[in-house]
C-alpha cells in the first residue's frame, strides 16, 4: 500500500489549501494511507500534522523582512522569499512517506533548499506561479522568469540583482540537479512552467484540481435563495474569491466597469450582484445595480448555497490558475462568464456551459453575462452542461486517481 505525504502551508485557507485538503480526503476515503503536514491547521483532522501557531506567525513576520528593502513596492501583492531554516527533513523522516507531495508551502513555510534534502520521490504540485518565478506568485505583464528574474516591477525594482533575482538563483542552485515532477492544475500553468528557465525540460503533468461533487451539486434555486433572504423575482449575478474585491488580479474593479455598461444598465430593475469573499465596505462602491455583501464563507454547504441561488457567477480575473471558484458554480449547475484566460478555458466551454470574454474588453465581458441571462430556455442548456463538464472531468474520483497513478509510476509500483 502506497503511503503518500501531501505537505501544504495549511488544511484550509486559501484555494490552494482547500484543493489539497479535498485530495487528502479524497485518497483517504479510497483506503490510501495518506498523511497531511501542514504549518497552519484549521480542520482539526487527526490525519493532519502541524506545528504550533505562535511559531507561524512568527515564521510569517520573519519571512517577509527581506521586503523591507522595498519599501515601494506594492504592499497588497503577495510575494514570498522562502529563506527561513525549516524542520521539514526531520518530520519526513518521521513520516516515511513513498512519496512526498508538496503543494502550497509558502508564508514562511518551507525554504526553497529543502527540497534537495529529501531523498524521497518529490511531486511540486504548482497552485500559482511561484516555483519559477523570483518569488512573485502571478507574474502579471512581467516575463522576467523565462530568463533569471531581477529588475522586479512588483518590487519596484531597476536592479538586476535585486531580491527576485537572488530568490531565482536559490531555486537555480538548489533544484537543477533535483528529480522532480511537476504538477499543475491547469494546461495554462503548464505552458507557462515549461517556458520559465527554472523548469524548462522538467517533467510536467496537468492533473485538474476535483471537487466533491455530491456537495456542490445542484439545488432548487427557490430554496436557495429562500434560505439566504435573496429576492425570487430577479436575476442574480455573483462575484467571488478570496479577498475579491482588494485583491486587483481578481478583476473585480473591471466586473465594476462592466455593470455600468449601456447593455447591462438597461437590466438595472431585473439584475441584482452578489458578492462574497469580502465585508461591505463603509464607502459603499456605485456598481450601478443593487448589491448584497454575504461576506466570507468557507463552508461547502454555505458557498453551494450562494452557487445555486446565482444564474450566473463572473470571474473577472487578470490572471488565474484553476480557481475553486468557477469549478464549484459549475458542479452546481450555475454557468460562469470570465476572461479567456489562464485556465478558465479549461473549464469554460464559450457558449456551452458560460462565455469566455476577449480579455479585458469589459464591454465583451457584460455581453457574455447578458447573453447568459437573456434565454431561460438557453441557460437551462447552460446550466445542465455545466453540471456536466464537472462530473466528467473535475470530480475528486478523478483527480485522486490521477495523483495515485503518477505516485505509483514515481516508486516502480503498478
Amino acid at each position: 500500500m502506497i503511503n503518500p505525504l501531501l505537505i501544504s502551508t495549511s488544511d484550509s485557507d486559501g484555494g490552494a489549501s482547500r484543493a489539497t485538503y479535498r485530495l487528502h480526503q479524497a485518497l483517504h476515503s479510497m483506503n490510501i494511507n495518506s498523511q497531511m503536514l501542514v504549518q497552519d491547521q484549521k480542520t482539526g483532522d487527526y490525519t493532519v500534522t502541524a506545528q504550533k501557531s505562535n511559531i507561524t506567525r512568527l515564521r510569517r513576520s520573519l519571512d517577509m523582512l527581506p521586503l523591507k528593502l522595498y519599501p515601494g513596492r506594492d504592499q497588497k501583492i503577495f510575494f514570498s522569499p522562502q529563506w527561513l531554516p525549516d524542520n521539514i527533513s526531520k518530520q519526513v523522516s518521521e513520516f516515511n512517506p513513498d512519496v512526498i507531495n508538496f503543494h502550497w508551502t509558502n508564508a514562511g513555510y518551507v525554504q526553497i533548499e529543502t527540497l534537495a534534502k529529501l531523498k524521497k520521490p518529490i511531486v511540486l504540485t504548482l497552485h500559482d506561479m511561484w516555483a519559477f518565478t523570483g518569488g512573485c506568485h502571478y507574474s502579471g505583464d512581467c516575463l522576467n522568469y523565462t530568463n533569471s528574474c531581477g529588475t522586479c516591477p512588483q518590487l519596484k525594482s531597476s536592479k538586476a540583482k535585486d531580491l527576485s533575482h537572488w530568490i531565482w538563483e536559490r531555486k537555480l542552485k538548489s533544484w537543477k540537479d533535483l528529480d522532480i515532477t511537476i504538477v499543475t492544475p491547469s494546461h495554462w500553468l503548464a505552458k507557462c512552467a515549461a517556458s520559465s528557465s527554472l523548469l524548462k525540460g522538467v517533467r510536467i503533468e496537468v492533473i485538474p484540481n476535483g471537487l466533491d461533487a455530491n456537495k456542490y451539486k445542484p439545488i432548487d434555486q427557490s430554496i436557495a435563495r429562500s434560505i439566504l433572504g435573496l429576492p425570487q423575482d430577479k436575476q442574480l449575478i455573483l462575484f467571488g474569491a478570496m479577498s475579491s474585491t482588494s485583491n486587483r488580479r481578481k478583476g473585480f474593479y473591471l466586473l465594476q466597469l462592466a455593470l455600468q455598461s449601456k447593455i447591462l444598465a438597461e437590466l438595472k430593475y431585473q439584475v441584482e450582484i452578489l458578492i462574497i469573499g469580502a465585508s461591505q465596505p463603509k464607502n459603499l462602491p456605485d456598481l450601478g445595480l443593487k448589491y448584497h455583501y454575504l461576506g466570507k464563507l468557507n463552508d461547502d454547504c454555505s458557498l453551494a448555497l450562494v452557487y445555486a441561488a446565482a444564474d450566473v457567477f463572473v470571474a473577472p480575473s487578470l490572471q488565474d490558475n484553476l480557481p475553486n471558484t468557477v469549478m464549484e458554480s459549475l458542479a452546481c449547475g450555475t454557468p460562469c462568464v470570465a476572461f479567456d484566460i489562464g485556465g478558465m478555458p479549461d473549464m469554460i466551454e464559450h457558449k456551452r456551459n458560460g462565455y469566455l470574454a476577449t480579455p479585458f474588453e469589459t464591454g465583451d465581458l457584460a455581453q457574455g453575462i447578458v447573453w447568459v441571462l437573456e434565454d431561460r430556455v438557453r441557460w437551462r442548456s447552460l446550466s445542465q452542461r455545466s453540471r456536466e463538464k464537472v462530473e466528467a472531468e473535475f470530480t475528486l474520483k478523478i483527480q485522486a486517481d490521477n495523483y495515485l497513478s503518477l505516485y505509483h509510476r514515481l516508486i516502480g509500483e503498478k
